[in-house]
């Protein structure tokens, strides 16, 4: 009689644990659903600044808008050198609404440059590289 009540509680228990995995695997699939409603799409991806004096600070303002259904947040942004200062948008970009990372590339020596701009965000799985171009005179 014991051995009948511990298999019927051994298959209770065994069943019990099949029937969470179906919640689980939902639950991963809504939150991969929920992470790809985000989008971006940058104005430019590139910028040619042209010619500009050697010694004077040029910034660059590269602008993007969420195309997505939920809030888009930037969450890094890093410059190929320490020749590049950067700046963006810190608060969640709405759904519709546009914002701007801005580069300011540090004329100090003569001749032409290709720089870039590293940039992380909640809507895209791998950084977007951005690129300043232009020759110093």
């Amino acid at each position: 009689m014991k051995i009948i009540k511990i298999s019927m509680l051994a298959v209770t228990l065994s069943l019990m644990s099949f029937s969470a995995i179906a919640p689980v695997k939902s639950l991963v699939s809504t939150a991969t659903a929920g992470e790809t409603a985000s989008a971006i799409v940058w104005k430019a991806e590139t910028i040619d600044v042209g010619q500009i004096p050697q010694g004077t600070p040029k910034a660059i303002i590269y602008e993007f808008k969420n195309t997505g259904k939920t809030a888009v947040v930037i969450t890094q942004v890093q410059g190929s050198c320490g020749c590049t200062a950067t700046d963006y948008t810190k608060e969640p970009i709405l759904p519709g609404k546009s914002a701007k990372v801005t580069a300011t590339y540090n004329a100090a020596n003569k001749g032409a440059f290709t720089k870039t701009v590293t940039v992380t965000t909640s809507a895209e799985t791998t950084p977007k590289i951005l690129t300043l171009k232009g020759t110093v005179i």
